[in-house]
């Protein structure tokens, strides 16, 4: 099984992008699922129902997202009707935290280290497995999981804490792509953190100058997405189809000028 995650998808520009280079990643790298963070697709911050359907048109299978889903309200009475899911520790929140794609148990998880409270992740993680085996009637065979978190740290943990019962853990949140894809030794793919879909010419795919007098003043300023070429972040991920294990993980990045 091959399976394409892809980072961050940030504003219009992101959501370009990937409409003119996720079809032909399809047919290049012959994908059976492709995933995608979509929490900062609609002016770079939340999600609509346009937005994503707009991802969805152009190949993505499963969309993701973390804090800034709940950014735009109008998503929420969507969230069922769509392949969407919102962070499982969310208690109580509208959505689902995680779901079937065929034989793939896709989870999403956000951390909980200098990020808004919520519950514990290690948890979570547990107990949605627990309720995905119920559901089946057996243990998923391969399993995904998006961790949207801040602190490296915490994310290494999960990947530790997950190896050997889940088929890949990557980050997500930062926008900044990590060299540190690896298959940890009970065969788990792990990367800390996938990247961004969106402007290369930014800071975190924001424009340059309010984000810049941000940092000067600390005065409140309005964030827009940046323009100009744009990159396209991911990790693409092998699976044993036998065993569900991870038996490769790579770096797919593309620009678009």
């Amino acid at each position: 099984m091959r399976v394409l995650m892809i980072g961050d998808i940030i504003g219009k520009p992101g959501r370009q992008t990937l409409a003119q280079l996720l079809p032909g990643l399809r047919r290049e790298l012959s994908l059976d699922l492709v995933t995608a963070n979509a929490e900062n697709t609609a002016g770079g911050f939340g999600l609509t129902l346009k937005t994503a359907r707009s991802l969805l048109d152009s190949g993505v299978d499963v969309m993701t997202s973390g804090n800034h889903i709940w950014d735009k309200k109008d998503i929420i009475p969507h969230f069922d009707d769509l392949p969407l899911l919102r962070p499982a520790n969310y208690y109580g929140a509208p959505g689902r935290g995680w779901l079937m794609h065929g034989t793939v148990m896709v989870l999403n998880l956000q951390g909980r280290v200098f990020m808004p409270p919520i519950d514990c992740p290690f948890r979570e993680a547990d107990a949605r497995l627990r309720e995905a085996q119920q559901h089946l009637g057996a243990p998923p065979k391969f399993v995904i999981v998006d961790f949207h978190a801040e602190a490296t740290s915490e994310k290494q943990g999960l990947g530790w804490y997950l190896d050997g019962r889940v088929s890949a853990v990557v980050g997500t949140h930062t926008h900044v792509a990590t060299a540190d894809t690896r298959i940890l030794p009970n065969g788990t793919a792990y990367v800390s953190d996938l990247g961004m879909t969106g402007p290369l010419n930014s800071v975190i795919g924001t424009q340059l100058e309010p984000v810049l007098e941000r940092f000067r003043t600390g005065l409140p300023q309005r964030f827009e997405p940046a323009s100009g070429p744009c990159i396209l972040n991911s990790v693409l991920i092998d699976i044993d189809d036998h065993t569900g294990q991870a038996v490769n993980i790579t770096r797919i990045d593309r620009r678009l000028d």
